[in-house]
């Protein structure tokens, strides 16, 4: 059976062509309406020249054409590559730069950038009419998608390495299906005929289009938001009464929150959160807030997707795990020799392998043979399995900074902080937060008699060059910055454990 990304929506619109796919804002689009739309959008692209194996970056603001664009691509057999449309000019150029697209989507007017434009919207500038074109396109399927395997890939999720430069995770349309498939998602029963999946990512992010094929596959709606703050999840909960919501802890911390105490909630019956570091009494609060529900905490990466899982019914026996490895893969802990098994209770790094791994790198081989060597994703994380095989995350080896849900280099902060007035050395560390997972920390030394500057300044210094989830949130002054004697390397565990008496203006 060849497993399709494209497939998916089709099928469904045959099983129920009227059935809602997803929402945002008020707009809804069925499965029937959502498989002519992405077939419009596949023959408009290809006839802007787009074939199987083309790279096409998709930069807007929410909007449904991102459902039917990342579908046309699929069917295509074109790369859909998501960009978050609030990087600045330099990181986008950057992005742009290594990804080399056949074609750059956007809905506003961007500087030029080498790489052919199309525009959707009433974005203004030049470039072809995407919306004109998707119009006048047949709803037919596209010439060639008989011919796609499902080892190819449909989507690169832009992640960032501990260098500073983009990378690109290669999905395979194969290792997305059995991502997503009943049994291989993350809620742990069925979602189907339900009020659908309410959806807190944004669709740049491995996490949001997890949520998008969970709910398809699932033949149920997806409901996307323009954003994950409270109001807007709790409106959307009243209108469309979902099923299932996932959140990293910040955005639960949000819809806990005393203020939204009488929001009526009570259509969910999944409430799942998960990250690397979860606060303990997170669970209970959602538990207390939530009594109908079920609650799953996840791990998982872009690189492998879903990890590991623990079930509602293990929440309390154990306390600190993030479960058991997950269908369809194995997870096993490397304690000291490349690959080895350790014994219960023995700390080493993560290691995964099966069907659902990322291909590799976009263009990086030396990082994909790092991350993937002989078909096992190394995943940066220490931790270790108890007695019956649950996993229990220590500590990361990589220098990867995760905050909400993102991932952010050291280097990229530490090259935008060069230059701010009176600091003579910086570093930049992740430090543990109930909230966020991490916070990005900027470590400063400063010239003598220079003043500290707040957060709200180290901010605006960078501000134009970052992305804010990149921005710092805490500042620390210190007498110098650890290095290694012989590389001038930050010691980076050497800085996180002089923080304890060290002053910081926090944000």
């Amino acid at each position: 059976m060849n497993l399709l990304i494209g497939e998916i929506v089709r099928l469904a619109a045959r099983m129920a062509p009227g059935a809602v796919a997803a929402t945002l804002t008020g707009r809804r689009i069925t499965f029937g309406e959502l498989d002519r739309q992405a077939n419009r959008t596949a023959n408009a692209l290809a006839g802007l020249g787009i074939r199987a194996g083309d790279r096409v970056a998709w930069s807007t603001a929410p909007t449904l054409r991102t459902l039917d664009a990342f579908l046309g691509c699929a069917r295509l057999g074109a790369v859909f590559v998501p960009v978050n449309p609030a990087l600045s000019a330099a990181e986008a150029e950057a992005v742009l730069g290594y990804l080399e697209p056949r074609l750059l989507v956007a809905d506003r007017d961007v500087e030029p950038v080498g790489v052919p434009l199309a525009r959707i919207g009433a974005a203004p500038g030049a470039g072809a009419d995407l919306d004109a074109l998707t119009a006048r396109a047949s709803a037919g399927a596209p010439a060639g998608a008989e011919r796609l395997a499902d080892t190819e890939p449909h989507i690169i999720y832009l992640t960032s390495g501990s260098t500073g430069r983009p990378k690109g995770a290669l999905v395979s349309h194969r290792a997305s299906w059995l991502r997503a498939a009943p049994g291989g998602g993350t809620f742990t029963t069925t979602i189907r005929g339900t009020g659908g999946v309410l959806c807190s990512f944004p669709l740049y992010h491995y996490g949001g289009w997890h949520y998008v094929l969970e709910a398809w596959q699932n033949r149920t709606a997806v409901h996307l938001v323009p954003r994950a703050d409270a109001a807007r999840l709790i409106d959307v909960v009243h209108a469309e009464r979902p099923a299932a919501l996932y959140c990293i802890p910040a955005v639960w911390e949000r819809l806990l929150d005393p203020e939204h105490r009488r929001a009526d909630l009570s259509s969910l019956r999944h409430a799942d959160t998960g990250t690397s570091a979860l606060p303990v009494d997170l669970v209970e609060r959602i538990k207390r807030r939530l009594p109908d529900t079920t609650t799953t905490i996840l791990y998982g990466s872009t690189e492998a997707g879903r990890m590991a899982a623990l079930p509602d019914a293990d929440l309390a026996r154990k306390p600190g795990s993030v479960g058991r490895p997950a269908f369809p893969g194995a997870l096993w802990i490397d304690a000291g020799q490349t690959g080895a098994t350790g014994t219960p209770g023995q700390t080493g790094e993560v290691l995964v392998t099966g069907p659902a791994l990322m291909s590799g790198y976009h263009r990086l081989p030396a990082e994909t043979a790092a991350a993937l060597p002989d078909g096992v994703y190394r995943s940066g994380d220490l931790g270790r399995l108890d007695e019956e095989g649950y996993l229990h995350l220590t500590g990361r080896l990589r220098e990867v900074i995760r905050t909400g849900g993102e991932s952010v280099s050291p280097v990229e902060v530490e090259t935008a902080l060069r230059g701010l007035a009176g600091v003579v050395d910086v570093a930049v560390v992740g430090l543990p937060d109930e909230r966020w997972g991490e916070v990005v920390c900027a470590v400063l030394v400063l010239a003598h008699d220079a003043p500290h500057p707040d957060v709200d300044a180290v901010r605006a210094h960078v501000a134009g060059r970052l992305a804010g989830f990149k921005q710092p949130r805490r500042v620390v002054v210190l007498p110098a910055i650890p290095r290694t004697a012989a590389t001038g390397q930050v010691q980076r565990s050497r800085i996180r454990a002089a923080l304890g008496g060290a002053p910081d203006r926090r944000g």
